[in-house]
């Protein structure tokens, strides 16, 4: 495993998050793949408790999945799991922009704006970890709005649980720009004040990412 070395201060546990989820992002572990927890550590250069620690914390989020006796593994999805995560996030994210719409201010705009320039310009250096961040940051700020924290807490839990094939989705240029393509029409809908043309445009996006994600399920592994 490369070194995962990084990242701003913290606990020795925040530092083997940060570092395991940059595994994952990045592809150097993908779904299906063991994670060697001493390989883990050194790359980290932390003990293995801290690193322990870092796995619970992602198997609380479906990103790895521990098998007894075998150890922890990147939790692999089939389509139909796939899908019916897109689906809950289509219920709960429409829900969630129609009410934060008419709370987004021209400063809320301004970063929203920003995440998806952040897009294309981490997509151009090929930064699929800075990509990801940035396209989180693009979509959360869209549904922030003070009156629906358990909302959004449910979203999150909804995209972590496929982070590591939304990087897999980002590692191809066509996705990329397909994704910056519909960040430019939500942002449209959005400069309008359009509810329904909003609402239309995120999930125009959301099944374009599934249909790529399908086919990423039924390539062949390597």
């Amino acid at each position: 495993m490369k070194t995962l070395v990084g990242g701003g201060p913290g606990t020795s546990a925040q530092h083997a998050v940060e570092g395991l989820r940059r595994a994952l992002v990045s592809g150097e572990l993908k779904p299906g793949d063991r994670v060697r927890q001493e390989e883990l550590a050194e790359a980290l250069g932390v003990s293995l408790a801290p690193v322990r620690e870092a796995l619970a914390t992602l198997e609380q989020e479906g990103q790895v999945t521990y098998l007894p006796r075998r150890g922890y593994f990147v939790t692999e999805l089939d389509l139909e799991d796939v899908r019916e995560i897109y689906e809950l996030r289509a219920l709960l994210e429409e829900r969630a922009a129609r009410r934060a719409l008419p709370l987004l201010d021209e400063d809320a705009i301004d970063r929203i704006e920003q995440a998806a320039a952040e897009c294309v310009e981490a997509a151009a250096a090929g930064d699929i970890a800075a990509e990801l961040a940035a396209n989180r940051r693009f979509h959360f700020a869209l549904l922030d709005a003070p009156d629906q924290a358990h909302t959004l807490r449910l979203v999150r839990f909804l995209w972590d649980s496929t982070e590591t094939y939304r990087a897999l989705y980002y590692n191809s240029p066509a996705s990329r720009e397909d994704s910056a393509r519909a960040h430019e029409a939500i942002l449209d809908a959005l400069r309008d004040r359009d509810a329904d043309r909003l609402v239309a445009e995120l999930a125009a996006h959301r099944e374009a990412a599934l249909k790529r994600l399908a086919e990423i399920l039924a390539a062949p592994h390597s």
